[in-house]
Formats: structure tokens, C-alpha cells, sequence
């Protein structure tokens, strides 16, 4: 399988290795002896060797195979070891930095089998030598073999470094992805946090101008009105939520304290009693994140009151200690909110996602959610 190349890579490797055949035939057959017959054999090796230079990025493993060839062929020619031979160090790089694993366990075994084939060809074969020149030919291995795992060592760390590049490479759009994917799972909730407590206003509103439309046409128009002004504040927040599905960097609705109050006033106009009890008062201005977790905790709280609450007094209480914010939401209770549902696995994430927690269930004849959220300041 061929490695997928740029074009001006291919066109390098090609001038590359049509430069080294010119010069290495060139130094080959002006060492020659002339003839025809010392002529061919050279030449072949030379070209077989330049073929192997100029596929080596492209398929390391043929390169390989085709370097193999080449100096069998000059062995078996009789040829002395000469330039061409040093495509055998370039085969080898590429092997290991470029080739599939068993290529690169190839280069590696081709490293030692080479560096013994060489030293036997040149004393064994060309020189013919005795016992005498072992201690030269001990020399000459450790240094073959030196040479050429030096090149396969080389192209080792190279593909280490490649392989730590897409690593880093994978992370990093594994953590793109991931924080994508918080971003939609931050919108969903969000969402559901804005339809669900609108909606649930509308239905209150719409439901107390049916009943009172006959006797009191007054409170009907104050009830279609809170619909119309709750449901076009729902409509400008799921907006601006679509607007971020589609740019991830567009500005979202983001609640603050300042928020709350407008809230409260939704939740009595749907006609419930609502006692809010804020003791003791923040002292100085909070940090976004709990600001937020703050409104969207109450506007879920609330929405379950209206959606399972008895109709009866519903009481909000925060208390801004120094280092947190305790909020308590209590209402009397007809139903409770189905334990797998979203609204309460969205307000504990909000919570744990801001260091807290929550709890919600139910006490006696009421539902409570209570909630604990740090500030993140010392005392």
C-alpha cells in the first residue's frame, strides 16, 4: 500500500534519486574497466538502487524489498561495495520511520543480517582472507552494524515523534469534540429550562383567563397579557439558543440575579403565592456561573411547583453565607416530579457543575428542593 504523498514530495524524491543515478554511474563506470561486460552489471545495480531511493517515502517495505535485490545482484556480480550502497541507509530510515510495523521489524533484522552479508561478502567472498583477518573483520561488523542501525535508530525516533504528533493531534480533537458536545448538552438544558417554565406559565395564565373571562373580563386581559409577555421573552431566549446551535460563538441568554425578580413576578401572576425570604443578602456582586446556577435552579424549582404543586403557598429561601449560598424551594404537593425527568438531572448537574449539590424529594406533605452552591472566597 503506497503512502499518500504531496505532489511536490513525489517531485523531490524523483529529482533526488535522478540525481544520485547520474552521479553514481558516472563514478561507477569511470572506475570500470571498459567493457561491456563491466559496464551492464554496474549499471543494473545502480538503477535497481536508484529505484529503491526513489519509492522509499512512497512504499517503504518495496524500497526495502528492491534494496535487498539490488545487493544480491552486486554480490553476485562480484562488484566491490561502493556509492550506490549508501541507498541501504536511507532504505533503512524510512523503513522505520515510515513503514507498517512489520516493516519496520524488517529494517530492523535487515540492520543486523546486512552489517554480517557485507562483512562475510568482503572477507569471505572478495578477499578471500584467512584466520588472520578475523580481528579486522570483527571490526568491520561492529561498524556495519553500528552504520546501519544507526539509520534504522534515526528513522525509529522519527516515527516516534510522528506517532506522539497524532496523539497530540487525536487529543486534541477528542477534547474539541467533547466540549462541543457540553456546549449542546449546556444548550438542551438551557432550552428545556426556558420552554418548560414559559410554557407552564402560558398554561397557568391560560387556563385562569378561561375561567375568569365570564365573570371578571379585566383579569382575562391581565392573564392574556402576562401570556403574551412571558411567551415572547421565551421566544427572544430560544432564539438566541438556535442562534447558538449554528455559531458557537454567538452570545446566549445568561441570567443573572437581577433575572430573579421578573421571575418571581411570572410565577405570581400564574396566581400563586410565592414568599421569597433572602437572609442574609449577598454582600457584594457573584460570580456568573453561581448567578446563573442560582436562576436556573429557582426557575426549574418553580416550574415543578406550578406543574405538581397543590396550588398552595410556594416559599423560595436563600441565605448568601460568606462562602455559600444555601437555596431552599418548598410547595405543597399533588404530584411529584417523575424522578428520571430532566428538570431534576438538570438542576444537579447545575449544581455539581459549580462545585454543589442538590436534593429534591419529598417532606411530609410538601416537595423541597434544597441546594448548597460555593461561592469560591475565603471567609
Amino acid at each position: 500500500m503506497f503512502r499518500p504523498l504531496r505532489p511536490h514530495q513525489i517531485a523531490l524524491d524523483l529529482s533526488l534519486a535522478g540525481v544520485f543515478a547520474a552521479l553514481a554511474l558516472s563514478f561507477e563506470l569511470s572506475a570500470g574497466g571498459g567493457s561491456i561486460t563491466s559496464y551492464l552489471p554496474v549499471t543494473v545495480v545502480a538503477l535497481i538502487f536508484t529505484t529503491a531511493l526513489a519509492i522509499r517515502r512512497l512504499q517503504p517495505g518495496l524500497a526495502l524489498g528492491v534494496a535487498w535485490l539490488a545487493a544480491i545482484l552486486q554480490m553476485l556480480f562480484l562488484l566491490q561495495p561502493g556509492p550506490v550502497d549508501v541507498v541501504v541507509f536511507a532504505v533503512l530510515y524510512t523503513s522505520a520511520a515510515y513503514g507498517s510495523r512489520l516493516v519496520f521489524w524488517w529494517g530492523f533484522a535487515s540492520a543486523i543480517g546486512g552489517a554480517v552479508v557485507i562483512t562475510v561478502y568482503v572477507f569471505g567472498v572478495l578477499a578471500s582472507t584467512g584466520v588472520e583477518s578475523l580481528p579486522l573483520a570483527v571490526v568491520v561488523l561492529v561498524a556495519a552494524l553500528f552504520a546501519l542501525l544507526l539509520s534504522w535508530v534515526t528513522g525509529a525516533l522519527v516515527r516516534t515523534a510522528i506517532r506522539g504528533r497524532e496523539t497530540r493531534r487525536a487529543q486534541e480533537l477528542a477534547e474539541g469534540q467533547a466540549a462541543a458536545e457540553q456546549e449542546r448538552v449546556r444548550i438542551a438544558r438551557d432550552m428545556h429550562d426556558v420552554v418548560a417554565h414559559s410554557l407552564t406559565v402560558v398554561i397557568a395564565q391560560a387556563d385562569g383567563a378561561r375561567y375568569a373571562a365570564a365573570s371578571d373580563p379585566a383579569a382575562a386581559a391581565v392573564a392574556l397579557g402576562t401570556i403574551s409577555t412571558t411567551a415572547r421573552a421565551a421566544l427572544a431566549d430560544v432564539r438566541l439558543l438556535l442562534t447558538q446551535l449554528r455559531h458557537s460563538q454567538a452570545p446566549g441568554p445568561q441570567p443573572t440575579l437581577a433575572d430573579v425578580e421578573a421571575l418571581y413576578t411570572q410565577v405570581r401572576a400564574a396566581g400563586v403565592e410565592l414568599r421569597v425570604d433572602v437572609d442574609p443578602a449577598p454582600a457584594h456582586e457573584q460570580p456568573a456561573s453561581v448567578q446563573l446556577a442560582v436562576y436556573r435552579i429557582l426557575q426549574e424549582a418553580l416550574t415543578n411547583a406550578l406543574r405538581h404543586g397543590d396550588g398552595g403557598v410556594v416559599s423560595v429561601r436563600l441565605a448568601w453565607w460568606p462562602t455559600r449560598v444555601d437555596l431552599t424551594v418548598t410547595n405543597g404537593r399533588t404530584s411529584d416530579p417523575a424522578p428520571g425527568g430532566h428538570g431534576l438531572i438538570g438542576m444537579r448537574e447545575r449544581a455539581q457543575l459549580v462545585g454543589g449539590r442538590l436534593d429534591a424529594g419529598a417532606e411530609d406533605a410538601d416537595f423541597v428542593v434544597r441546594a448548597t452552591i460555593p461561592l469560591g472566597v475565603e471567609s
